[in-house]
């Protein structure tokens, strides 16, 4: 690695290899020739579009993702996961419980809550979260 660039393993943006940010330095004010930068281009445009697509067959290739499934590509993060697991799996009249281990289990339950009816099985003491419940000790 070259000197001076670090090791990022928290969530959010991370610390790309270097062959990427170099691409990326040479693309932000003229991609493949084309005149525009970057981040200049027109989400309509071909050049757009070729991205996309560049970006959607690396994927499949990578992770085997066969020609009938759809890929998404989304923003929002962890909020949005959480959300929309509730959405595709908490059905009309259904509940789910949740184990409220950590902040993460926390989110998931406040997102799985706007969905539909989402309670928490399980919380900490007033310790806070340094233990998960053992079996049977929830709800």
């Amino acid at each position: 690695m070259t000197q001076g660039r670090i090791h990022n393993f928290g969530a959010g943006p991370a610390v790309l290899p270097l062959s990427v940010v170099e691409e990326c330095r040479v693309a932000l004010p003229n991609l493949n020739g084309s005149g525009f930068g970057l981040l200049e281009i027109s989400h309509r445009s071909q050049t757009f579009q070729d991205i996309v697509d560049s970006a959607m067959s690396g994927l499949r290739r990578v992770l085997g993702v066969p020609d009938d499934y759809t890929v998404l590509f989304l923003q929002g993060g962890a909020s949005l996961q959480f959300y929309m697991t509730a959405l595709n799996l908490l059905g009309e009249g259904e509940k789910a419980d949740y184990l409220l281990t950590g902040g993460w289990s926390k989110k998931a339950l406040a997102e799985a809550q706007r969905v539909g009816d989402a309670q928490a099985a399980w919380s900490p003491d007033e310790s806070g979260f340094k233990r998960v419940p053992k079996n049977g000790e929830y709800q």
